[in-house]
């Protein structure tokens, strides 16, 4: 042991690291000596959760009562287990807490930091636990001669870490991130009340590393758990946890909006989402998931109107299915001023169908683009392997000579034509033979909607543009 003791008071006791091959679910190979800042949901159930799994853990925080809790072997928040459990790991001599950060930091070899991060008054993140905890452990390590590794828990927009986090801890310190100590991003997916469940069989776990070591480290620690791991940038990492949270918010408003439309109409809203939900190749799925172009076609812009259409009339609120319209108008709108801001007048386009591989116009984003482009005088040349003019019948072609008199004026033989007539080459089309002309782009620009085969080779040059990328 580092220092003899009981569980209460506010202890260091913790034992030294070990072979753990056969502590708690699924344990790590090595124990680790892990400090844990903040003993709030996240902070506690990742103790307890880490000290099951053969690690030895002191969880900190300024909070003296939470921290007394613990080292009588209660949990301080309530959630499922948790007492169970810290009472177990407290016994075992793996947990314990104190309010001493300097002295958690000089008996540990890793911090997971998991303070609060709330809103301000106005909507901001306030990072100010974030800033305080960062210049403790960076005082901390000062003299310090093994490597630490720092490894943020909370929740925090992307950058975060990069200028609040980072420089702190090397200002208080003294020391270099990546040569002297490690640093990187470990966004939690745990919900309140199965949080215990969560942590031992995770979705994923996502590690954003500032150096390969500092991702080793944090990846050690959840050796032997199920679920992908994603070693990425340490801001891809802090924007994932928004990504999903952004979604799961949409999620239950976008059911909730469902369920008040059903409720006017007399239906039962839970078995038209037990059908909505059993649908696993669209709608629960990856598909439609891909940052790209705006949607199109005959079905879901007049469907989402005629939708919204029925809610109002039905005096139902529905503001996030009438914000969808505008939401795509918006990636409209934002291409077109990409393409302004290059200051060029020649626009090629390939691709004009809302799909690749099919001759449909209606309602094409990028038939409302190029219509755009027309109308702000730009010389645009078009190419769609599948669009020929004198074969589009119908519907379709009525859409097309509405939106874009004399279409055939402006539809070119090949992708060629197009890339040589372009200054800015537009991609709305993963069709491989447009592709395959790109090619020829030297000196031009290219604006990428769909993130076309190859197009990760363009990427640092100043003349590929994505989208959203």
């Amino acid at each position: 042991m580092l220092e003899t003791g009981t569980p209460g008071g506010d202890a260091i006791a913790v034992r030294e690291s070990e072979d753990v091959t056969q502590a708690g679910p699924s344990s790590a190979r090595i124990a680790r000596r892990v400090a844990v800042f903040g003993l709030g949901y996240v902070g506690s159930v990742s103790a307890a959760c880490l000290a099951l799994r053969g690690h030895s853990v002191i969880g900190v925080d300024v909070n003296r009562e939470k921290v007394e809790m613990i080292n009588r072997g209660r949990g301080p928040v309530v959630e499922d287990g948790l007492d169970d459990l810290v009472f177990s790991q407290v016994v075992s001599g793996r947990l314990c807490a104190t309010t001493d950060a300097a002295r958690a930091v000089a008996n540990t070899d890793i911090a997971l930091v998991c303070v609060g991060t709330p809103s301000a008054p106005n909507g901001s993140l306030l990072t100010t636990f974030l800033e305080h905890v960062s210049e403790e452990i960076g005082a901390a390590l000062v003299g310090r001669t093994e490597r630490y590794t720092v490894v943020i828990r909370s929740t925090m927009l992307p950058s975060t870490c990069e200028q609040i986090v980072l420089p702190r801890l090397q200002s208080a310190s003294g020391l270099r991130a990546g040569e002297d100590f490690g640093l990187a991003v470990n966004p939690e997916f745990l919900r309140e009340g199965c949080s215990i469940d969560d942590f031992f069989e995770p979705p994923k776990i996502v590690v954003g590393q500032f150096d390969a070591a500092s991702g080793d480290t944090v990846a050690d620690l959840y050796r032997g758990l199920p679920g992908p791991v994603f070693r990425v940038p340490i801001a891809v990492a802090e924007m994932t946890k928004y990504a999903d949270n952004g979604f799961h918010a949409l999620k239950t408003g976008f059911a909730n909006e469902i369920g008040a439309v059903c409720k006017a109409l007399g239906l039962d809203s839970h078995a038209v989402m037990d059908i909505f939900t059993a649908d696993t190749k669209l709608n629960i799925s990856s598909a439609y998931l891909r940052p790209g172009f705006a949607f199109g076609g005959s079905c879901l812009p007049k469907d989402l109107r005629a939708l919204v259409h029925h809610a109002r009339r039905s005096e139902v609120p529905v503001p996030i299915l009438e914000s969808v319209g505008m939401s795509n108008d918006g990636q409209i709108d934002r291409a077109f001023k990409i393409i302004e801001s290059t200051g060029k007048r020649r626009v090629g386009l390939l691709g004009l169908a809302f799909k690749t591989g099919t001759d449909d116009l209606r309602e094409s984003p990028l038939v409302a683009l190029a219509e755009r482009l027309l109308g702000r005088g730009f010389e645009l040349l078009i190419y769609d392997r599948q669009v020929a003019v004198p074969r589009l019948l119908g519907a379709n072609r009525v859409y097309v000579e509405q939106r874009i008199p004399h279409l055939s004026r402006f539809i070119a033989d090949s992708p060629e034509d197009v890339v040589n007539h372009a200054e800015v080459c537009v991609v709305g089309s993963a069709d491989s033979e447009a592709i395959a002309a790109l090619r020829n782009v030297d000196g031009r620009i290219v604006l990428d909607l769909v993130r076309f085969p190859g197009s990760v080779d363009c990427q640092g040059d100043p003349r590929y543009i994505g989208i959203s990328w």
